[in-house]
């Protein structure tokens, strides 16, 4: 018996989200949804026993993934993703024999993401105490330690029980709505902080003077970059091919099949992000750790992380965005003047580094992506296929039809993974608030959501909810 069949073996004795005998009706998705964002919010906001509420630690990727440090969500997504990149990895790399066309075999993959990704929220939520990532105040004497892992990685373990409830019941996809509404919190914050905070534009405006209104444009420089990052997704959203289709045995109709451009949407992204969190997460275990050979430090070179367990420079630094804190100002002062403090890198390399590396590893998981969800040119030939559609001018050759399909497919997926994530990556050098690849990553999210309650009619129950979006 293979690890997979031990793992999916396993997953058959927890506790699963049985599918709905009926399909929910418009009501119950919205309330299914409504409910699980409220314990989303809920969990966003309960400090861990344990752990000081007075903690406050702020990371670049936490925003994208869900997660708070020193919440029940200190881990958030990071498990979920990560247990699904280690298996299509795996998968791709042909260490795991499985067919993901194949409809038992991809029930199998999924089965055994799930009891990864509890193996995983226990690995992570044990890294985050061992390493100080937050600070412990007994509670149980020596069992303090024990207690908080326990709650940090029930957290994961309950957004992924969240993610399967909104997937049968509610509308889109959990995790897309845990981002979409991490994205949402920060910006908010971030404006109401800019506007009413020390040295916002309220205090700017209070000094007068010449100087008051130029000062607070640039104290808004954030939510400016907000905005225009927001348009530009916006519209390259909208971007698409479309190949013309035709029905078989109805002639006179010539629908069209439209592809995107952004084809795997922000899916690359989400995988990239979760995998970059997850390597500054355990790249905290090199804290203190030293490894000398003819005088050069090779830890150091590996990633040096500093006395607050962050990651400073190294070959894993270069791979992490680049955040310099509050204002766009200070980010892009960070990129043109500052260095890293062991080997003097320069940021705007690391910057380069990192976007190329956002960019390259989307394509990747872009890749993966399409062969696990049916995306691909063979599944979509045989969906056209079956509902009798045809390419005019085309024999009616499933092989034909897929070869068509992939002179067009594969280079969406390719092409549209690489400019998602370097889009992503351009769009966090502008400091915008909830990070640029935050936003673009709400901005596919709503846009996934809108389609999917269009396809249910719900602007015809619900007027509100048209003018809303």
């Amino acid at each position: 018996m293979g690890v997979i069949d031990i793992l999916s073996s396993v997953s058959k004795m927890l506790p699963t989200i049985k599918p709905p005998e009926r399909p929910p009706s418009t009501n119950e998705r919205l309330t299914w949804t409504a409910v699980t964002l409220i314990i989303f919010f809920i969990m966003y906001n309960v400090t861990v026993i344990g752990v000081s509420s007075k903690f406050e630690s702020f990371d670049f990727l936490q925003t994208i993934t869900a997660s708070k440090v020193g919440s029940l969500l200190t881990a958030g997504i990071g498990p979920i993703v990560l247990a699904s990149i280690f298996l299509q990895l795996f998968v791709g790399a042909k260490l795991i024999n499985l067919n993901l066309q194949d409809k038992n075999d991809r029930k199998k993959f999924h089965e055994a993401q799930k009891v990864l990704a509890i193996v995983l929220a226990l690995v992570e939520a044990a890294i985050f105490v061992w390493t100080s990532r937050v600070f412990l105040v007994p509670v149980v004497g020596g069992f303090t330690p024990l207690i908080v892992v326990f709650q940090i990685a029930l957290g994961s373990i309950i957004l992924q029980y969240l993610d399967e409830i909104v997937s049968k019941y509610g509308i889109g996809s959990g995790i897309s709505l845990f981002i979409a509404a991490g994205v949402s919190v920060a910006i908010i914050g971030g404006l109401m902080s800019l506007i009413g905070g020390a040295g916002g534009v309220m205090e700017v405006m209070a000094t007068g003077g010449a100087e008051a209104i130029p000062g607070a444009l640039l104290v808004l420089l954030p939510f400016i970059f907000t905005i225009l990052v927001f348009l530009i997704v916006v519209y390259a959203e909208g971007i698409k091919v479309e190949i013309p289709i035709a029905f078989e045995q109805v002639r006179g109709m010539s629908p069209k099949l439209p592809l995107k451009f952004f084809y795997v949407s922000n899916i690359p992204v989400i995988f990239a992000s979760a995998l970059l969190l997850n390597v500054q997460l355990f790249a905290t275990m090199l804290a203190g750790k030293s490894l000398e050979i003819g005088g050069f430090d090779i830890i150091k070179a590996i990633g040096f992380v500093d006395s607050s367990n962050q990651l400073r420079d190294g070959l894993l630094y270069l791979l992490t965005p680049v955040y310099a804190g509050r204002g766009t100002v200070a980010h892009w002062n960070l990129l043109t003047s500052a260095v890293t403090p062991i080997f003097g890198i320069p940021e705007w390399a690391h910057a380069a580094i990192y976007i190329l590396f956002l960019s390259v590893v989307s394509i990747l998981f872009g890749l993966f992506w399409v062969e696990t969800s049916n995306m691909d040119a063979r599944s979509v030939a045989g969906q056209l296929g079956n509902s009798g559609l045809q390419i005019p001018g085309f024999r009616r050759d499933p092989r034909m039809l897929e070869g068509i399909l992939n002179k067009h497919i594969l280079p969406l997926t390719v092409l549209g993974s690489f400019s998602v994530g370097l889009l992503a990556g351009l769009a966090d050098l502008t400091g915008a608030l909830g990070t640029g690849t935050g936003i673009l990553l709400t901005v596919g999210i709503l846009y996934r959501v809108y389609e999917q309650m269009e396809q249910m009619k719900m602007f015809d129950l619900y007027p509100s909810l048209g003018k809303m979006f």
